[in-house]
């Protein structure tokens, strides 16, 4: 398949998975109904994923103050990539840039001590970039990210196993989506001027990550001037079909915000402490991840994201009640299906589907409503045995809530 073929902006198009107007603007897409469907698959999934890790989920807004921002370091190292202030009441908003720093307000909502630490929180939110809209192009760089985002307070001491425990979470989900991690880059800082903080606060920091990735057994390159601006990062480098690098998951270690904010625990002793940040984005933003998917699948996704999963098509106009009421049996049973009884031949019917990536096209003849059975076809062109309508319900049923990336149905 050429680069063409899997291009994001094309595919999704064509597919309807997102959209663009100019009077919303570039960089801000559309979410059509068949793109909100894979979203939100990923979105349930990496909120059972938090729970599994043990995080506390929490809500902030998509703006603060100012002087949020000045205190947190963005303002000052990051004010031309931020959308201006908005002056409301004579204060000055901004829309966040980062979702950091609503979270160490959080976690400073309430007292802690050493042994409520680690304190994992956890949001998708939305955060905004003012880029220039040259560099826009389809999901992949867009001004409102809407970012899968964690935020660990942990000891010094847990900072190894912390990094472990979000690195462990990434392998999980790659695995389940089928994504192959390329490498993994150890993100420092350099000349730039561009980083928040002491150097030799860096130092520490850099030293405890790298450890923390040695001590794990992990392979890394070193990027010099590629860390964040508060602090070194483990990105998460894969390859896209096209055979271009990007990086999607991030884990970075953070000693400056909670100095910023004055964060503290009670320590052993009653003494108050100060508590290191882990910033962790499992599954990247949803429109880069999202945007890798396409390409990754050429749009034939697996069939827990697919937004169509099984396409009833009636052989003539005598299975057309009856393929309402499959219709209505595979929805009740939680899956994604219509029905196409349109006046196509049902040759025609079965290509518009295969265009569409649809995962199982269910057939209707006479002598499947006659029997209570449905002859399924696959995505790949095999077409199946026919079954017992309440057993192919059964089956696809398992595929999907298994996340399987393959089309093969269970026995049983």
């Amino acid at each position: 398949m050429s680069e063409a073929l899997i291009d994001h902006r094309k595919l999704g198009r064509e597919l309807h998975l997102f959209d663009t107007h100019e009077l919303v603007g570039a960089g801000l897409p559309l979410w059509l109904p068949d793109g909100a469907v894979i979203r939100a698959e990923l979105e349930q999934y990496i909120a059972e994923r938090a729970i599994d890790w043990g995080c506390q989920r929490v809500y902030s807004p998509v703006l603060g103050k100012r002087e949020l921002y000045e205190r947190s370091g963005h303002w000052g190292k990051f004010a031309e990539d931020m959308f201006p202030p908005m002056l409301i009441g004579g204060e000055e908003f901004v829309l966040r840039p980062a979702n950091c720093p609503h979270h160490a307000l959080i976690y400073a909502a309430q007292q802690h001590s050493y042994r409520d630490l680690p304190i994992r929180l956890s949001e998708l939110g939305s955060m905004f970039r003012s880029e220039l809209s040259g560099v826009l192009g389809g999901l992949s760089r867009v001004r409102q990210i809407n970012l899968d985002d964690t935020h660990v307070f942990c000891t010094e001491d847990q900072i190894g196993v912390e990094v472990a425990a979000a690195l462990e979470q990434i392998r999980i989900a790659y695995d389940v989506l089928g994504i192959e991690l390329a490498y993994l880059r150890l993100s420092l800082s350099g000349p730039k001027g561009k980083y928040i903080g002491d150097p030799g606060v860096w130092q520490r920091a850099e030293d405890r990550l790298a450890q923390a990735l040695e001590e794990l057994g992990l392979r890394y390159e070193k990027a010099p001037d590629e860390a964040a601006v508060y602090g070194p990062k483990v990105d998460v480098q894969v390859v896209d079909p096209a055979g271009r690098e990007e990086t999607l998951s991030t884990v970075q270690l953070d000693f400056f915000q909670p100095e910023r904010f004055d964060l503290g625990y009670i320590g052993p002793d009653g003494d108050r402490l100060r508590p290191v940040m882990i910033h962790c984005g499992v599954l990247s933003s949803m429109e880069r991840l999202v945007a890798h998917l396409i390409e990754l699948y050429a749009g034939a996704f697996p069939v827990w994201l697919a937004p169509l999963q099984v396409l009833v098509l009636p052989v003539g106009p005598a299975q057309h009640e009856a393929s309402a009421q499959l219709v209505e049996q595979f929805r009740g049973a939680g899956l994604r299906a219509e029905s196409d009884a349109s006046d196509n031949t049902l040759g025609l019917r079965v290509r518009r589907a295969r265009e569409r990536r649809v995962p199982y096209v269910a057939v209707l003849g006479e002598r499947e409503v006659a029997a209570g059975e449905v002859a399924l076809r696959r995505r790949d062109g095999q077409q199946l045995p026919a079954l017992p309508v309440e057993r192919a319900i059964a089956r696809i049923g398992a595929v999907a809530r298994s996340r399987s990336r393959a089309l093969d149905l269970p026995e049983g």
